[in-house]
């Protein structure tokens, strides 16, 4: 079983997985396997963002611009997190767990091999993230979030 993420990262003297910019991201090493990021689609994402701020304790970072409106960063630890965004046109309201991986590319075709639906091929999304997105057996839908 992998190590506590939170006492790897302790042990190696880190906070924080994130980079203060949305256009880079530097991952934090021993948090593979891990849910590092969870992407939630909301109808009203300020009002989700408020909700979660005040009755989770969820702390924002600056939001910015994406496709059909603003996305919201949030963390709830050290090293976790996700986002909020609005509802796209072929989704209903949910989350979305991202895994850490190592590599998006091979845990990708990892994933298709062992009996995943392709949903999304891995995307660079910005400098040093790319996100795939399968459907697990069962109908489960799981992000892989890499290098």
């Amino acid at each position: 079983m992998p190590k506590s993420p939170r006492k790897a990262a302790k042990k190696r003297g880190t906070t924080s997985s994130r980079a203060s910019s949305p256009t880079g991201h530097q991952f934090t090493q021993g948090l593979d396997g891990w849910i590092t990021h969870t992407d939630l689609a909301s109808r009203d994402p300020a009002a989700t963002k408020a909700w979660c701020a005040e009755a989770l304790g969820w702390t924002f970072k600056p939001s910015f611009l994406v496709q059909g409106g603003e996305y919201h960063l949030f963390t709830y630890s050290a090293l976790g997190g996700g986002g909020i965004h609005p509802v796209g046109p072929s989704e209903s309201p949910g989350s979305v767990p991202f895994v850490h991986v190592a590599d998006a590319t091979a845990s990708f075709a990892k994933a298709l091999a062992a009996g995943a639906e392709a949903i999304m091929p891995p995307t660079r999304v910005m400098a040093g993230v790319t996100l795939a997105l399968v459907r697990a057996p069962g109908g489960v839908t799981i992000g892989l979030s890499g290098p």
